[in-house]
C-alpha cells in the first residue's frame, strides 16, 4: 500500500535531490506515487538517481536566471508542478566572525537564502497562476536559536521569514507554504564529521532529549504530511524535527533533561 495515495499524479519538484534529506524526500514521493523531478548541482545526481525514476536537472540554485529558464522547460515539457521541496544547501564550519571570510559568507548565503527564493520565486509563481500547490522550505533549528554559525543561522532565518511572507502572499491562490527545522540529522555529512571526530555524538545526545539523531527519513515524514492532504489548512507554519533539541537546550542552566 502506498503511505499516500492521495499523492499519485501528483508533479513535486525537491531541490537537493540527490542526498540526505532530498534524497529521503525523493523517495517519499515516489512511494506515494508522485512523479518527481531533481535539481541538484552535483553532477553525479543522475548517477545516483538514475534506478529511482526520476528527472534530474543539473543546475546551482543560487543562479536566479537559470532557475527561471529550467521552471520554463519543466511546465512546456511536463507541466506545473503540485509540490515544491528546497533541502538544496550546504554547511559552514564553526568560526568566529574575524575567520569566516566574506566569499564563505557569501557562499552560505547565495545557496540557502537566494537559492530558496529563486525556487520559490519560480515555481511558486506558476502554482499561484494555476491556483494551487504546495511549497516546503527546509530551514533548520540553528534558524530559531543562537549558534556559532555566523551565516547559516542567520540564511536559515531567512528562510524562516520567507516562508511566512510567501504563505500570506499566495494564501488567496491556493498556494501553501510551509518550512521544516531539522535538528541534527544523520546526512552523509554529518556521518563524515562523525567518523572523522569533528562531530561529538555525546554533545548530541547531551542536547536532545531523545539522545539522538534525527534520521533523513523522518524529514522525509514530516515533509510529506505538509503536502498532503492532512494538511489543507496548514500554510505559514514551521515545524520543528529535532528529537527534541528545542526543548531540551533552555534546561541546560537546571542540569539537563531528566532522563
Amino acid at each position: 500500500m502506498k503511505d499516500n495515495p492521495d499523492l499519485d499524479g501528483r508533479l513535486a519538484v525537491v531541490t537537493g535531490g540527490a542526498s540526505g534529506i532530498g534524497l529521503a524526500c525523493v523517495r517519499k514521493f515516489i512511494g506515494c506515487g508522485a512523479e518527481v523531478i531533481v535539481i541538484d548541482r552535483s553532477e553525479d545526481s543522475s548517477e545516483i538517481l538514475e534506478d529511482i525514476g526520476v528527472d534530474v536537472h543539473v543546475a546551482d540554485i543560487s543562479d536566479a536566471e537559470l532557475v527561471a529558464s529550467l521552471g520554463q522547460k519543466i511546465r512546456t515539457d511536463r507541466r506545473v508542478p503540485d509540490i515544491l521541496v528546497t533541502c538544496a544547501g550546504n554547511l559552514q564550519r564553526t568560526l568566529p566572525p574575524d575567520e569566516l571570510s566574506w566569499p564563505d559568507w557569501d557562499r552560505i548565503i547565495r545557496i540557502h537564502l537566494r537559492g530558496t527564493y529563486a525556487c520559490c520565486k519560480t515555481f511558486g509563481t506558476m502554482m499561484a497562476e494555476k491556483g494551487e500547490g504546495s511549497i516546503v522550505t527546509v530551514s533548520s533549528v540553528m534558524g530559531l536559536r543562537s549558534g556559532p554559525l555566523h551565516a547559516y543561522g542567520p540564511a536559515k532565518a531567512g528562510i524562516i521569514h520567507l516562508t511566512k511572507t510567501l504563505a500570506a502572499e499566495w494564501g488567496l491562490n491556493g498556494v501553501r507554504v510551509n518550512a521544516v527545522a531539522p535538528g541534527f540529522t544523520r546526512t552523509p555529512a554529518v556521518e563524515k564529521g562523525l567518523d572523522d571526530g569533528t562531530i561529538d555524538m555525546s554533545l548530541v545526545a547531551e542536547n536532545t532529549t531523545m539522545k539522538r539523531f534525527v534520521e533523513p527519513s523522518e524529514i522525509a515524514d514530516a515533509i510529506n504530511f505538509l503536502v498532503g492532504p492532512a494538511a489543507t489548512a496548514v500554510t505559514g507554519v514551521v515545524l520543528p524535527v529535532d528529537a527534541g533539541y528545542m526543548v531540551a537546550s533552555d534546561w541546560g542552566v537546571f542540569g539537563g533533561p531528566r532522563n
